[in-house]
Parts: structure tokens; C-alpha cells; sequence
């Protein structure tokens, strides 16, 4: 019996010893993550802004999600079938998922969601599903069905919670999307609720008791700080004022590699692949002029865009598909090797002679603060060349407006994101049906027919090896024909503290999704926490003297029934 109860009274301080020893994740605590800007909005369904869905991914949910191999996971769906011929895709919704204001998650969303809003007004998701989609089917509350005209390969690559976010059809049926007033105050499903947004300075996310995937998420809130020079955010972060920093600058990743609790990360953006681009307004001369196009590759310098601004972080593009999409990407398209002599003759034959200045003639270059420095540099390279580049900085939405709305620019900036799939990322920039009004869509304006039925084709193809194949012919016209001026491919460093565990272990998006997974190894960061190794010794103390007290109660109670015996 004295046995017992020692064994019952270690097994009662056990799980806590087994979860310090073990590191189980812990509730409680802040982090603050820098951005560089206000988003545009917080309403994800109508645009594909990488800073609205950098916050958007942690109050709304997709329908998967992507590990590090780029293959789908569940999220909102629990499961799901592939009809034989690719065509139907069926999907079983958690039941036990929840908007923010404690209203479910059905079918209906899903089918409103995609018919209303993402059909309409988001630009990837617009132009991979296009005309595609045959029609969408609700069997029940818990199950949603999408059947297509022709098979679509990309399908479950598409809908994460970047390009098919989950919208509440009770928050937004009947009025406007681009005005509703939940654009600034969203209601989602994921695993924290927005709180506030005090523009130019943060904007907080708070935990969501009720999310579907139990016992996450772990922290109780989340807050952006909005920080424009990113200087300031690397100081901040070194003075422990921000615990996650992303985009980290090459001479700030190489200084925080020799700081210690500091952990850099260089996976987790697998499923973006981006490719930094510039903008030709092929609707305007002389850009509408392809020698005028050629001329301006040739005396563009890719490798000091990389080595000097990049600081080696990063590889020379050649072509709008990132090589990180090794089956589709095509190593051997025409490339253009920085050449003034052939630039000078190419605009020489174009009609464009250098005045008395040794200007031929001038572009107008619209861009955000976030790519000065490349416009800059741009710029330089440029005048070499007899080109004079005015440069205009605009507010980051202001740019976006110019570019893709008003059309008033000759060059633009963009860093677009491949996507896990060419039909994700880049089919949006280079097809004739996505030239419009849409924020990161077709900005050049760009027409080839070719292109369209390739892309076509691509989307429809369930053999990976012909999918390739009509990307490859895709990638030799569009490097021939220069609607855009591919320049690299950055390599992205975040940074965050060691105590955050958690984060960037199996999301091909890390950056919008850590907040369901994160967790401090100290518990509530908020409060003066005591070091790991005390705390440690301070509960083995307490088994210690929880068994002693034990003891010491069974020597007692066993002498006073003995005595009680006696007499």
C-alpha cells in the first residue's frame, strides 16, 4: 500500500516533468511580427497582395494547405476524391468549423465563395479556373462538389488560403465586396480573429477558441507592427522588441547569423517561387516595339541585381517559370547577356537616335517605396544605354492602382509569385483573358494566341510529362517575345527568435501560417517568465517534497493505528 501511493503520487507530477523534458508546446504569449506596410484591405478574396495574405492567413482558411514537397494537406476539407478522368473534385468539409462570429462553415460558403468573389475579383483564381468550371454542387452542408468542362490538374494546388481563402457568405451576400465594410474588420474561420487595426502601426489578431484543428492554436494573439524602414525593423528586432521578421535583408541575415538565439529560415516559400519582374507597357510606344524590348534586356546587368542589391541571394531569371518548378521550368530558352553594343544598334534601328543630351527618349517608372533601390539601379542601366528613366514613388496601392487599374505608367514593378503551379502564378500574367482591371493580372497587356492554348492545354493535361512539354513552348515565345523583363529570383531569409518553436516545420507558406503551429518554449512570453533550467528544478523539488510529504503521512497514519491497537 506504501508503494502505491508513492507510485501515485509520482505519476501525478510525471506529465508535467515528461512535458518539460519532451519541449510539448505550451500555451500562452505574443509574437510581434514587422511588416514593411499596411495591407491594401483584409478582405483576400479580391486581391493577390502578398501583405494582405501574409494577415489573412491566419484568420481565414483554405481548402488545404501545401507541405515543403508542394503536396496538399488537409485544412478546411478533411478529405477529398479525384474523379478518374480529373474532372469532379469532391470535398468533406471539417463539421466542426466555425466563422469568428460563431456562425458554421458550409458548403454554401465554399460555392458562394468562389461564384461571387474569387471568380470575379481574385486574379490568380479567376484566370486558372476561367471558363473551366462547369458548375459547382452543394450535396449537403458538409460537402461540396466542383465539376469542370475539361480535366484541371492544378486544382488542389490552387486552393490554399492565399488563392481560394473561405469567405462567409452571411457577412458578404447582397453587398459590394470591394466596399463592404468587413474588409477592415474580417470575420474567418482560421485559427485567430482579428481584434483591431490602428493604421500605420499594427494590427492585432487574437486566439480562436473555436477552431476546428483541436488544441490550436497556441499563442494568444499576434500582432504586425507596421514598420517601413527596414532598418528600424532589424534594430527592433535585435532590442527584442520583434520576434519575427521576414524578408530579411542579405547584410541583415549575414549579421544575425552570428547572433546568438536567433534562428534564420530559407525554407517555407516554396510554394510562392517568386520572380522580381518589370513591367512594359506593351499598350504604349516605344515599348510596343519589340526591338525596343530587346534592347532594353541587353542593357539590363541581371548578375549586379543579384550580386550587388541581392548580395548573392538570389539566382538570374530567365524566363517567367521559377526554377524552383524544376519539371516545368525550361533551362533553354533564348537568354539575354547584358550587350550596350547590341542594345545602341537595337534602338538605332528602331528610329530612336541620341539627342544632344544622348537621350533617345524617356519612360515613365512606377513603383513602391519596397523597390527604390532596383529602380534605381535600373535606372543607371538604363541611361547607358541613352534611355532616360523617371522614376516615380508611389504608396504601394497607389502603384498597384497606376499599373494595373489606370494604366498610366511605361514601366511597372512586380514580385510575382509563381504559385506551386505554373497555372497558378503565371498563366495570370501572360493570357489574353486576364487583361483588365485586376490588381497583378496580365499588366502588360500582353496578347499571343499561342500562349493562350498552351496555357489551355497545360491546365487540362494529367500526364506531368505533356504538362511540361506545352510549358517548355510557352517559356521559348514568351522569352522571344519580351512582354516582360524577368530579372531574378530572390532568395527570401526570415528570422525569428529560438524560444518560438513550431514554426517553418512543414508549410510551403510558413510565413501565413505559423501562427496555428508557433508556441514559446517559455509559455506566456507576456509575463517575466523563469528560465527553463529553474523551472525545472523548482518542479522536481516539488516531487520531492509531494513524495516526502507522503511518506511521512503513511509513518503516521500507520503508528496511530498501531497504538490505537495497543490500546
Amino acid at each position: 500500500m506504501k508503494l502505491g501511493l508513492l507510485l501515485s503520487a509520482l505519476l501525478i507530477a510525471w506529465p508535467c516533468l515528461a512535458e518539460l523534458a519532451q519541449g510539448s508546446p505550451k500555451y500562452g504569449g505574443t509574437v510581434v511580427v514587422a511588416v514593411s506596410t499596411d495591407p491594401a484591405g483584409l478582405n483576400p478574396a479580391i486581391t493577390t497582395q502578398g501583405g494582405v495574405h501574409l494577415i489573412c492567413g491566419s484568420i481565414f482558411s483554405g481548402l488545404v494547405a501545401h507541405d515543403f514537397n508542394l503536396t496538399p494537406v488537409p485544412d478546411l476539407a478533411e478529405r477529398w476524391e479525384v474523379s478518374p478522368d480529373g474532372r469532379t473534385y469532391t470535398f468533406h468539409l471539417a463539421r466542426e468549423a466555425f466563422f469568428h462570429d460563431g456562425v458554421p462553415v458550409t458548403s454554401a460558403d465554399i460555392e458562394f465563395t468562389f461564384e461571387q468573389l474569387l471568380m470575379k475579383y481574385h486574379s490568380r483564381t479567376r484566370t486558372s479556373v476561367g471558363d473551366n468550371l462547369d458548375r459547382i454542387s452543394t450535396p449537403d452542408a458538409h460537402t461540396v462538389v466542383f465539376e469542370f468542362k475539361r480535366p484541371y490538374a492544378a486544382f488542389l494546388q490552387l486552393i490554399d488560403v492565399s488563392n481560394a481563402p473561405v469567405m462567409p457568405r452571411h457577412i458578404f451576400e447582397g453587398i459590394d465586396p470591394l466596399t463592404n465594410p468587413h474588409n477592415t474588420s474580417p470575420v474567418g474561420s482560421g485559427p485567430f480573429r482579428f481584434q483591431e487595426w490602428r493604421k500605420g502601426d499594427h494590427i492585432t489578431l487574437v486566439r480562436n477558441d473555436r477552431y476546428y484543428k483541436k488544441s490550436k492554436p497556441y499563442l494568444d494573439r499576434v500582432v504586425y507592427r507596421v514598420m517601413p524602414s527596414g532598418l528600424t525593423a532589424a534594430i527592433a528586432f535585435e532590442k527584442e522588441e520583434v520576434d519575427y521578421l521576414l524578408n530579411v535583408s542579405p547584410l541583415d541575415a549575414a549579421r544575425f547569423r552570428r547572433i546568438a538565439g536567433v534562428v534564420l529560415a530559407e525554407k517555407g516559400r516554396e510554394g510562392y517561387a517568386t520572380v522580381e519582374t518589370l513591367i512594359p507597357n506593351l499598350t504604349r510606344a516605344p515599348l510596343s516595339d519589340l526591338r525596343v524590348r530587346r534592347a532594353i534586356a541587353h542593357a539590363i546587368d541581371k548578375d549586379f541585381l543579384v550580386d550587388k542589391l541581392q548580395f548573392g541571394m538570389g539566382v538570374v531569371a530567365t524566363g517567367p517559370i521559377s526554377h524552383l518548378l524544376s519539371w516545368a521550368y525550361n533551362p533553354t530558352v533564348v537568354k539575354y547577356e547584358r550587350n550596350l553594343e547590341i542594345a545602341n544598334r537595337l534602338l538605332d534601328e528602331a528610329g530612336h537616335k541620341r539627342d544632344a543630351s544622348g537621350m533617345r527618349f524617356r519612360l515613365r517608372f512606377v513603383h513602391a517605396a519596397g523597390y527604390s533601390k532596383i529602380a534605381e539601379a535600373l535606372r543607371d542601366q538604363l541611361r547607358e544605354a541613352g534611355i532616360d528613366v523617371e522614376l516615380h514613388l508611389l504608396e504601394f496601392s497607389a502603384a498597384v492602382e497606376a499599373v494595373y487599374i489606370k494604366k498610366d505608367f511605361d514601366l511597372g514593378f512586380a514580385s510575382f509569385e509563381n504559385g506551386p503551379d505554373p497555372d497558378v502564378g503565371v498563366k495570370r500574367t501572360v493570357v489574353s483573358s486576364n487583361i483588365g482591371p485586376i490588381p497583378f493580372s496580365n499588366g502588360a497587356g500582353y496578347r499571343n494566341p499561342r500562349v493562350d492554348e498552351l496555357f489551355m492545354l497545360a491546365a487540362s493535361e494529367l500526364d506531368k510529362q505533356k504538362r511540361a512539354a506545352y510549358y517548355f513552348e510557352a517559356q521559348d515565345i514568351l522569352t522571344k517575345d519580351l512582354p516582360y523583363f524577368w530579372l531574378y529570383e530572390p532568395q527570401s531569409v526570415s528570422a525569428y527568435r529560438d524560444g518560438l518553436k513550431g514554426m517553418y516545420e512543414w508549410s510551403a507558406k510558413s510565413n501565413a501560417y505559423f501562427a496555428q503551429d508557433a508556441w514559446w518554449a517559455e509559455g506566456d512570453r507576456t509575463a517575466k517568465a523563469v528560465p527553463r533550467s529553474r523551472r525545472l528544478l523548482y518542479l522536481m523539488l516539488a516531487v520531492i517534497a509531494l513524495v516526502s510529504f507522503t511518506a511521512v503521512k503513511i509513518f503516521w497514519s500507520t503508528r496511530r493505528r498501531r497504538a490505537s491497537n495497543i490500546r
